[in-house]
C-alpha cells in the first residue's frame, strides 16, 4: 500500500471528528451538590493548613454553613418550580432535577445537619488529660492500645477529618437518588460508601469492634458494588446505552432509530433480567433488605453511635430514592417481572426484621433489626407502583430519618464506665433515674412501632394504603402482623425503662451540649408534628412524587 493511500485512510477516518462540543452544565440546578462537595474539599484543606487547636471549630462551622446553604438551594429550586413544571435533566443527561430528587435531597441535608451536631458533641465523655473528647478516636491511624494512641490521647488530638468525610458521603447521597444514567449512579454509590466505611472504623471506645464492623461493611459493600457494576454492564449490553430514558424505551420497544448491532442484542431478555436483578440487588443491600441485611446489625453495633444514626437515616433515604427511580423510570415495562420478586423481599424483610429483633439484648442491634423491618415497610410502598406509592415512600423516608437520628442520639447519652451502656439490662429503671431522657426515647420507640399521633403511624398508614390500592393487599396484612410483632419489643423496652427497679451500679445519663439537645429536640418535634398534622407534608410529598423522564 502506498504512502498516499495510507494518508488518505487517515484523513477520511479523521474527517467527521472536527470538534468536540463543550459540555453544558446547569450550575444553578446542581448547586446543592456542588456546595457540599466544595465544602468537603475545603474541609480537607482545613486539615492541612489550620492549626490543630482550632480545627474542630472551623470544621463544624464550615460543615453546618455548607449544609444549610445547600438546603436553601434545594428550597430555592423547589420554589422555582424545578420540582414540578420546570423539572428536567441537567448535566448532559446525567442528573435529574425533579420532585423526588429535590424532596430526598432536602431530607438528606436536614439529616446531615443533625448528623454534624451529633458528630460534634464533646461533653458526654469525661475530660481526659484536661481535653474535651468526642466519639472518635484520638488518632485513627494508630493501632488500638499502642503507645502512639496513648500519646495522641494525652496530647488531646481529635479526628476532625470526620467532618469532610461526612460531607463527601452527603455529596454522594445527593447525587444517588437524582442520577439519570447508570454510570452516575455507580459513581455516586462509591462516593458515599467509601467515606462511610472509614467513619465506621474510628470509634474512640471499643476500637477493635469498630474496626471489625468497618471491615465487614467494606467487604460486603464491595461485593454489592461488584454486583451493581455487573448489572450495569449487562443492561448496557442489552440497551446499548447507560441513560435511563433510552433503556426504558428499549424495554418498552418504543425506541426509534436502531443501529444493527443493538438490534442483535435487544431481543435478548436474559441480559435485561439478569442485569436488572443484579442492579436491584446492589440497592437492596444498601437499604438493608433481607437477604442482603447481614451487615446491618454488626455495623450498627460496632460503628460510633453518631455515625450509626446518620448512616441509618441518610443511606436509606438515598438508596430508596435510587431504587424508586430505577423501578419507575427505567423498568416500568418490567413491572410484571420485578413486582413478584419485590413482594417476596418485602414480606421476608418485614417478618425477619421484626422476629429477630425480639431476641436482641443490645439496644443498637435492636434498632438495627428494627431498621430492617422498616425497609420492608417502605418496600410495600415501592411495590404499589403508583404515584401514591412514590409520595408515601417519600413521606415515610422523611419521617423515619428524624426518628432514627433522634433515637441514636439518645443512645449516646446513657453511659457507664466503659462508655455507652448499650446492653438492654443496663437501661432498667432509666425512667426513674432520668425521666426526661426515658420519655423522649419512649416517643421515638412509639414512632418506630407506628402508634397513632406519631409520624410512624402516618407513614405506615400512607405506605399501606398505597400498597392496598395498588393491589398488594396481602403485603398490608403481613405488614400489620409484623408491626404488631415489632410493637412487642419496642414496648418491652419502655416497660423496662419505667417499670423496673434501677440498679445501684446502673449507668448515668450524661448531660449533652446544646448540639445533641438540638438534634434530639428536632427529632421529637418532627415526630409529633408529622403524627398530629401530617396533611401538609403528605401533600408536599404528593406534589414531589412525579419523576421526570
Amino acid at each position: 500500500m502506498s504512502a498516499s493511500a495510507v494518508h488518505s485512510l487517515w484523513t477520511t477516518a479523521a474527517d467527521p471528528i472536527t470538534k468536540i462540543d463543550a459540555p453544558k452544565i446547569e450550575y444553578g440546578q446542581l448547586s446543592p451538590t456542588l456546595i457540599v462537595i466544595g465544602a468537603a474539599i475545603i474541609g480537607i484543606l482545613i486539615e492541612a493548613f489550620v492549626p490543630r487547636k482550632s480545627r474542630y471549630y472551623v470544621q463544624v462551622f464550615v460543615s453546618v454553613v455548607a449544609l444549610a446553604a445547600s438546603f436553601a438551594a434545594v428550597v430555592a429550586l423547589a420554589a422555582g418550580g424545578y420540582g414540578t413544571t420546570k423539572a428536567g435533566i441537567a448535566a448532559m443527561g446525567a442528573i435529574a432535577v425533579d420532585g423526588p430528587a429535590l424532596f430526598l435531597q432536602g431530607t438528606i441535608l436536614l439529616a446531615g445537619i443533625l448528623g454534624v451536631f451529633t458528630f460534634a458533641e464533646r461533653r458526654l465523655d469525661p475530660e481526659t488529660h484536661g481535653n474535651k473528647v468526642d466519639s472518635f478516636a484520638a488518632q485513627a491511624a494508630s493501632v488500638p492500645g499502642s503507645d502512639s494512641e496513648k500519646a495522641a490521647v494525652r496530647a488531646g488530638f481529635t479526628t476532625t477529618e470526620v467532618f469532610p468525610l461526612l460531607l463527601f458521603a452527603i455529596g454522594g447521597m445527593l447525587i444517588f437518588p437524582a442520577a439519570n444514567d447508570l454510570l452516575t449512579l455507580f459513581i455516586a454509590l462509591e462516593v458515599f460508601s467509601l467515606p462511610l466505611y472509614l467513619l465506621c472504623a474510628v470509634a474512640r471506645r471499643k476500637r477493635l469492634m469498630s474496626q471489625e464492623a468497618a471491615v465487614k461493611y467494606f467487604l460486603l459493600g464491595a461485593f454489592a458494588s461488584a454486583f451493581t457494576l455487573f448489572g450495569i454492564a449487562l443492561l448496557y449490553g442489552y440497551a446499548g446505552s447507560v441513560k435511563y430514558a433510552t433503556i426504558a424505551q428499549v424495554v418498552d420497544g418504543t425506541i426509534g432509530d436502531l443501529n444493527p448491532a443493538l438490534a442483535g442484542t435487544m431481543g435478548n431478555d436474559a441480559l435485561l433480567l439478569i442485569g436488572a436483578a443484579m442492579l436491584v440487588m446492589g440497592l437492596l443491600f444498601k437499604v438493608g433488605a433481607v437477604p442482603f441485611h447481614m451487615w446491618t446489625p454488626d455495623v450498627y453495633q460496632g460503628a460510633p453511635t453518631p455515625v450509626t444514626g446518620f448512616m441509618a437515616a441518610a443511606t436509606k433515604v438515598a438508596a430508596f430514592g435510587a431504587l424508586l427511580r430505577l423501578l419507575y423510570v427505567v423498568l416500568p415495562g418490567l413491572r410484571w417481572d420485578w413486582r413478584p420478586v419485590m413482594w417476596a423481599v418485602a414480606i421476608v424483610t418485614m417478618l425477619a426484621g421484626a422476629i429477630v429483633a425480639i431476641t436482641q439484648t443490645d439496644i443498637k442491634r435492636l434498632l438495627a433489626y428494627s431498621s430492617i423491618a422498616h425497609a420492608g415497610f417502605i418496600l410495600a410502598g415501592v411495590i404499589a407502583a403508583s404515584p401514591d406509592g412514590v409520595s408515601s415512600v417519600l413521606f415515610y423516608l422523611g419521617a423515619y430519618s428524624f426518628v432514627t437520628i433522634g433515637a441514636f442520639a439518645v443512645v449516646t447519652l446513657v453511659r457507664d464506665a466503659g462508655g455507652e451502656a448499650t446492653h438492654l439490662s443496663k437501661w432498667a429503671g432509666l425512667g426513674r433515674r432520668s425521666p426526661l431522657v426515658a420519655a423522649v426515647f419512649a416517643v421515638f420507640l412509639l414512632a418506630f412501632a407506628g402508634i397513632p399521633l406519631t409520624s410512624g403511624f402516618a407513614g405506615k398508614f400512607a405506605v399501606f394504603k398505597a400498597a392496598a390500592e395498588g393491589g398488594a393487599g396481602a403485603i398490608v396484612v403481613v405488614g400489620v402482623i409484623s408491626s404488631a410483632i415489632a410493637a412487642f419489643f419496642y414496648i418491652r423496652v419502655i416497660v423496662l425503662m419505667f417499670f423496673s427497679e434501677p440498679r445501684p451500679e446502673g449507668p448515668t445519663v450524661a448531660v449533652p451540649s446544646p448540639l445533641t439537645m438540638t438534634a434530639i429536640a428536632v427529632g421529637v418535634a418532627v415526630t409529633l408534628v408529622l403524627g398530629v398534622a401530617p396533611q401538609y407534608f403528605l401533600d408536599l410529598a404528593g406534589q414531589a412524587g412525579v419523576f421526570v423522564r
